[in-house]
């Protein structure tokens, strides 16, 4: 039976502590935050301390164990599908994973469902949709299936970018002059729910595996720099849902 090394368990321990207390410091400042206004402004003690206090522990534990894990599995993962996928040099691969990536980590995000879901409770009480349990479930699955659509055609467009060397500047520019002009001619009830969605895409899971594979393919392409050319795919993730959305009201509520 192999024995373990007493210094490689020393190194584990202080590895383990080091997340532990970074996973801390990140989440100080809301502590800070949520304490001077309770104290301070509203002068009430915090209810519950106890409870609070372990919660706060599992927060730090989960939080430094979900970076471990990113760092482990995602980021990894994704730069090897990169990899493997230029490698291979099929366009028609590499363009129909990164539509599916993007269509699979969004549609079942929890935000994106949570927001979904009130939207349409939303808009049955503003009278837009029948009070009925199967239009609610239909309008928020058709919300949700256009966002999850929208960040597919995001990515498969952002790897299009960094394959064919097209200024970001110029297409997320044009991109939010898009938003503006749809804004114009959207109806009321959608414009709100669009814009959220653009910021409800941007998961835990879609941001490092979507950044690992622009990084990876930038890398693996000859004369690109993972710097300048790697990142740039979440902004299209934010930006597109936007349109697609809109679009959406304009199609379900009329213009």
């Amino acid at each position: 039976m192999k024995r373990t090394n007493p210094l490689d368990q020393h190194r584990t321990l202080l590895y383990i502590f080091a997340r532990l207390r970074q996973a801390a410091t990140d989440l100080l400042p809301i502590v800070l935050v949520i304490s001077f206004f309770q104290i301070v402004i509203i002068r009430q003690p915090l209810p519950q301390l106890g409870e609070m206090l372990f919660g706060a522990l599992m927060v730090v534990i989960g939080l430094s164990m979900f970076i471990q894990g990113l760092e482990m599995a995602l980021f990894p993962l994704g730069e090897n599908m990169a990899h493997a996928l230029s490698r291979k040099g099929s366009l028609f691969w590499l363009l129909t994973f990164a539509f599916a990536l993007g269509f699979s980590t969004t549609i079942a995000e929890p935000a994106l469902i949570a927001v979904s879901g009130k939207a349409a409770e939303i808009a049955a009480r503003g009278g837009l949709l029948a009070n009925d349990p199967a239009v609610l479930s239909s309008y928020a699955l058709g919300l949700r299936l256009t966002v999850a659509i929208s960040v597919g055609c995001a990515i498969l467009l952002g790897v299009l970018r960094i394959l064919l060397g097209w200024p970001i500047h110029i297409m997320i520019i044009s991109g939010y002059a898009l938003v503006l002009l749809i804004t114009t001619i959207a109806p009321q009830e959608i414009i709100g729910i669009a814009y959220d969605a653009g910021g409800v895409t941007t998961s835990t899971i879609t941001v490092p595996l979507v950044t690992a594979l622009g990084v990876g393919l930038a890398t693996v392409i000859q004369g690109r720099n993972p710097l300048l050319d790697g990142f740039g795919l979440i902004a299209f993730a934010s930006l597109i849902p936007m349109i697609f959305v809109m679009g959406y009201g304009i199609f379900y509520f009329g213009m």
